[in-house]
């Protein structure tokens, strides 16, 4: 059946047999389905969804698309973790160095940024050197030698998944279950794991923005998975503010390497990675339930054993060795640092964190078509979490940026982004729940 017929019926409100999925998907693959084609197709999916039959051909289409991996020859439970998209999220940074630290083997096929989220992998492009295509040798022996490998999607890995994600970036159609639910799980299922931990964000900085939406989609994901045989759980983590006090691609590095040397403790960001770990390892059987799997992640974290793995993933994937040392030196720095100061005095009560992801992208940090080249550059650090007092003239961030002028609107827009209050908000835990098949 021709594209446009497929597009037709979906946009129509039909139920798309398995044959057409597999057909639109191998037109989308060998180009023969034009991006005006994609991109209607993605549109009429976002319009009308899809049943659960339906995303699992996507979903298994998706992943036939290239090659599936095979990774007998590792004598460790094979695990990854995947986030529906945040901001301030770099959690896999540290996570997979934390599990491989652990016991498991972490093949983590990671994304670039999507919409107003970012990317682990335009995160890990700042780092001088470092392949996030390296040789599928290097990649299996990162793997095999460290425990652990963030790398991207290699061109015979879910390739139809590349290229629909690509457009979707673009087309106002990321946040749609079947299609994130299909992209996810297409990359994980080639990936050849044996577990996987889901983190669907919830929130004003989230694609899901209301605990319906975000527990519908994590069930959907946690029922693909589990139904196409991927032992799969789930967390609902709350993305009403940004996870890390950094939101850009360097200055997301600076934040993982202090994580990593243990200058983050009590955080959300901390309490959000230790809870994911904990998953990942009662999923692969190293631990027998949360509390044991929370204290080995906790364990490893503080001894610096996650610290040593994650050196030493960067340093065989091409970065430099003293990274972790030196990262102040060896990373880009914008050439305009500037604080932000506010004019207010009392809580800070609110934050539009889809704003400030999109504030990123203003500054040059972000992409509005597939093919933009972002500036690793720049961003904002030092952001005060929700509920802290703050003075009139007391700083609430930095803004890295290009120009004066740049710095200066992008110092405008953070302010304009936080709202400042009189009451001061309630405890705050950011694993809202659970699901599990």
């Amino acid at each position: 059946m021709l594209p446009q017929e497929i597009i037709r019926r979906k946009r129509d409100g039909a139920e798309l047999t398995d044959e057409e999925i597999t057909g639109f998907i191998a037109a989308l693959t060998d180009g023969t389905a034009s991006e005006g084609q994609i991109a209607a197709f993605a549109m009429a999916v976002w319009f009308r969804g899809m049943d659960a039959r339906e995303t699992v051909a996507l979903t298994q289409a998706m992943r036939d698309s290239g090659d599936v991996l095979d990774w007998r020859d590792v004598d460790r439970p094979v695990a990854d973790k995947h986030s529906t998209g945040g901001v301030g999220d770099n959690v896999s940074l540290m996570l997979a160095p934390i599990a491989a630290a652990c016991g498991l083997a972490v093949p983590m096929i990671s994304g670039r940024g999507l919409g107003h989220t970012g990317g682990t992998l335009d995160k890990l492009e700042s780092i001088p050197g470092y392949m996030i295509n390296p040789p599928d040798s290097l990649f299996r022996r990162a793997v095999r030698e460290v425990g652990c490998a963030i790398i991207g999607q290699s061109a015979d890995l879910a390739p139809a998944d590349r290229r629909l994600y690509a457009i979707r970036d673009v087309t106002a159609t990321v946040d749609s279950v079947p299609l994130i639910t299909a992209s996810i799980l297409s990359k994980k299922l080639a990936a050849g794991l044996q577990s996987l931990v889901l983190d669907v964000k919830l929130g004003n900085g989230a694609f899901m923005t209301d605990r319906p939406d975000a527990e519908r989609l994590a069930r959907a994901l946690v029922d693909v998975a589990n139904g196409a045989g991927l032992r799969s759980t789930a967390l609902i983590t709350d993305m009403n503010q940004p996870l890390a006090d950094a939101v850009g691609n360097v200055v997301e590095i600076e934040n993982c390497l202090a994580f990593l040397k243990g200058e983050k403790p009590g955080t959300r960001l901390e309490a959000v990675v230790l809870a994911l770990a904990a998953e990942m390892l009662v999923a692969a059987g190293i631990d027998p339930d949360g509390a044991a799997a929370h204290a080995r992640a906790q364990r490893v974290l503080s001894d610096g054993s996650a610290a040593e793995a994650f050196s030493r993933m960067v340093d065989l994937l091409g970065g430099p060795a003293n990274l972790l040392d030196g990262g102040s030196s060896i990373l880009a720095k914008a050439p305009i640092i500037l604080p932000v100061t506010v004019d207010e005095t009392g809580y800070l009560t609110a934050c539009d964190t889809r704003g400030l992801g999109i504030a990123l992208i203003e500054l040059g940090g972000g992409r509005t078509r597939p093919d933009q080249e972002i500036d690793p550059r720049v961003g904002f650090d030092r952001l005060r979490p929700l509920g802290t007092w703050i003075d009139k003239g007391d700083e609430i961030g930095r803004v890295h940026a290009r120009t004066l002028d740049e710095a200066a609107a992008g110092a405008a827009r953070l302010r304009r982004l936080y709202t400042v209050g009189e009451v001061a908000l309630g405890p705050d835990y950011p694993i809202v729940s659970r699901i599990s098949g």
